[in-house]
């Protein structure tokens, strides 16, 4: 037994020297005490670098299909048919302190061919004046009817006993088909691609005063805000005034009926996210003014969207959207099919998918930090001191024999 104790103790790599020949110096003091907050120090950083979740970020090829976003509980879901597209979502919030909002529409269209022309479903649109105070709403067909007795598809004046049924001034797709207001005159003139010139030859628009009430709204703005459900391929959405139709295969707008030369497109961007919020998150155009100086333009964001997928510690995904953007303004003139004055957000989607996942430093890992932080601080002190040390002694000696200059 005795044997095995001495092999053991001639192991031991720390051997002990006596107390009685320790050397205790000024420069070994201060260095044990600089290294010892100093160790303390990195320990405190690591320390709370094991506390909190670190985030770890990867790029991959986007290889996610077949997956809807459901809104109002914000989760998702799979779909059993593999060739459904994955939607993106769009959350707006713009503001226009010069453009009222009964003339103000939204469309929204992509490459694969689809449109959603003068979007109204999940839009709040909200009325405000000069000092960018809200208005109360009021519902469409303001004004009270001019005429007691509406026009008639066949010409004659509505009677008591009469089904009212009006005329869609040439734009019926049927014999059988009634426009019996405003809107629904000119959702067929836009069917037909045709535009209105003159609101007030329309029975319907002047019954309900369509030119008055955009005379009454001049001076207004309009703030818009809604969200859009749109297919992952590239497209853009744009807001501008008047209906929107297809004329010679090229988008155009209704502009004729406001008899107007120019509108003012003016905007605030109060918000723009291509999906949910999520930690660390920036939409470069949220807050973003411009002021139009010119009689009429279009004002062109170019987005490039970028899918991301954030997972925190718990293991909830969220899958998301970030994105880049440049910006354009360029002049146009109202009546050229060509141009069209709006504010566009063209937005393309790229391949790669950043992915953000946020996990905890395991516990062996903080050991191991610490162990470094403890045996490096106290090495390097170690070498520090015995370079002093040697130093002070070498130089006390050429001293000592007057060799010291």
């Amino acid at each position: 037994m005795e044997n095995i104790i001495n092999k053991l103790r001639n192991l031991d790599a720390y051997p002990k020297i006596n107390e009685d020949f320790y050397s205790r110096t000024l420069s070994g003091g201060v260095i044990t005490l600089a290294s010892s907050i100093f160790m303390l120090l990195l320990f405190m950083s690591e320390l709370r670098l094991y506390l909190h979740a670190v985030t770890e970020t990867k790029l991959v090829v986007d290889t996610s299909r077949g997956e809807t976003l459901r809104i109002n509980n914000v989760h998702f879901t799979k779909l059993k048919d593999i060739f459904v597209t994955l939607l993106a979502i769009m959350f707006f919030d713009v503001t226009f302190p010069a453009l009222p909002c009964s003339i103000l529409s939204l469309d929204a269209m992509d490459i694969s061919g689809e449109q959603h022309l003068d979007v109204r479903h999940d839009i709040i649109k909200k009325r405000i004046d000069a000092h960018g105070n809200v208005i109360e709403a009021r519902q469409d067909g303001i004004g009270a009817p001019k005429i007691e007795k509406p026009l008639q598809r066949h010409g004659g004046r509505l009677e008591h006993n009469e089904t009212y049924c009006g005329s869609c001034y040439g734009a019926e797709a049927s014999d059988d088909d009634c426009c019996n207001n405003c809107e629904e005159v000119r959702e067929a003139y836009r069917k037909k691609g045709w535009a209105i010139s003159n609101p007030d030859m329309i029975d319907q628009c002047k019954r309900e005063g369509f030119l008055q009430r955009i005379k009454d709204e001049e001076g207004e703005g309009c703030n818009i805000y809604g969200f859009l459900e749109v297919n992952k391929v590239a497209g853009n959405f744009h807001f501008a005034p008047g209906k929107s139709f297809q004329q010679s295969n090229i988008h155009v707008h209704d502009l004729l009926a406001f008899q107007k030369d120019s509108f003012n497109i003016s905007h605030k961007i109060n918000r723009l996210a291509f999906g949910d919020y999520f930690p660390g998150v920036v939409n470069p155009l949220d807050g973003v003014q411009w002021i139009q100086t010119t009689t009429g333009g279009m004002y062109q964001y170019f987005i490039k969207v970028v899918p991301t997928l954030y997972t925190d510690v718990s293991g909830h995904a969220i899958s998301t959207n970030q994105f880049s953007v440049t910006e354009h303004f360029r002049n146009v003139e109202v009546g050229r099919l060509q141009s069209l004055p709006g504010v566009f957000f063209f937005y393309d989607l790229s391949p790669i998918k950043v992915t953000f996942t946020e996990e905890h430093v395991s516990f062996l890992h903080f050991l191991t930090n610490v162990c470094a932080i403890v045996g490096g601080v106290f090495t390097i002190s170690g070498i520090l001191d015995s370079f002093v040390y040697h130093s002070q002694k070498a130089i006390k000696k050429k001293m000592e024999i007057g060799k010291f200059s």
